[in-house]
């Protein structure tokens, strides 16, 4: 089965609407420092192809309940690196558009600007993560990745188009990306939608974040050890986190955009993911 649904780890604190997944590739090359997935996917930061995906999925959405969204893809980037040379997401698009499913793209790269002719014709709405506009600690943090103004320019073109597009602003990270936030909002004060989150961590992305940023972490991690243990992860300390929050929420809304937050045990409105701008 290539599309299923939504289910992170079964989290206490997900709030999103019934929705399906769909990874186009197994790992992700952009090799995030704060990566989740290498949790639980061997080899994550090494793309592979999936044998049959193409005439698989074909067969799945011919029996999909196309009331409900596709999303695209929360173990994988839809757009990796090789997506520019095989093209398979965007034979994946093609096939949706041919069957009217209703869908959304998250990723980290600038390739979707290539399949804007494809997006535009469905019903569909695309975002981009965009953890700072600082390049220089997007670099570190997320090193194979696109420049953060790549795909903010990519997205901008998107909606200059018509099709709805969001953005999420995660991990937000306490005395690095957090003192950014303001800059970053106002490069994406066009979309219609953003989805924030605190960084969370885990044993593998706490290695790798120590030793990349030691002195960040050396700051951070006595806060994540007064901090929660939710679902395999530790969270800040939940006052800390909130106050965060309701600052970000504040920031977003005065610009006119609506707020979402990711597993935070905080609100959101309409939705926590931008789901909501997939046309019906």
């Amino acid at each position: 089965m290539y599309i299923r649904p939504f289910d992170p780890w079964r989290s206490k604190l997900c709030t999103c609407p019934f929705k399906y997944t769909l990874n186009v590739y197994t790992g992700c090359d952009h090799a995030c420092l704060y990566c989740y997935i290498t949790s639980y996917i061997p080899r994550a930061f090494r793309v592979r192809t999936k044998e049959g995906l193409l005439p698989g999925l074909e067969r799945e959405l011919r029996r999909l309940d196309r009331r409900y969204v596709v999303a695209l893809s929360y173990s994988s980037d839809p757009y990796p690196t090789v997506e520019r040379e095989l093209g398979i997401t965007r034979r994946v698009l093609e096939l949706f558009r041919r069957y009217d499913v209703r869908c959304m793209i998250l990723t980290k790269s600038d390739i979707f600007e290539r399949d804007l002719d494809v997006l535009s014709e469905l019903r569909c709405a695309v975002g981009i993560t965009v953890t700072t506009v600082d390049g220089r600690k997007a670099k570190i943090l997320e090193p194979n990745a696109p420049a953060p103004e790549k795909r903010i320019r990519a997205l901008r073109k998107a909606r200059e188009m018509g099709i709805p597009v969001y953005a999420r602003i995660d991990p937000i990270i306490p005395f690095y990306t957090w003192e950014d936030f303001e800059e970053t909002l106002d490069a994406l004060d066009f979309v219609e939608h953003v989805t924030v989150s605190t960084l969370k961590l885990r044993p593998d992305s706490k290695k790798r974040l120590f030793a990349r940023l030691p002195e960040l972490m050396e700051r951070l991690w006595p806060l994540y050890e007064r901090g929660e243990r939710i679902g395999g992860y530790r969270y800040l300390p939940r006052e800390l986190r909130f106050e965060i929050l309701r600052l970000a929420e504040k920031k977003i809304l005065e610009r006119g955009i609506t707020f979402g937050s990711c597993r935070e045990g905080y609100r959101s409105f309409p939705s926590c993911d931008g789901s909501h701008l997939v046309p019906l």
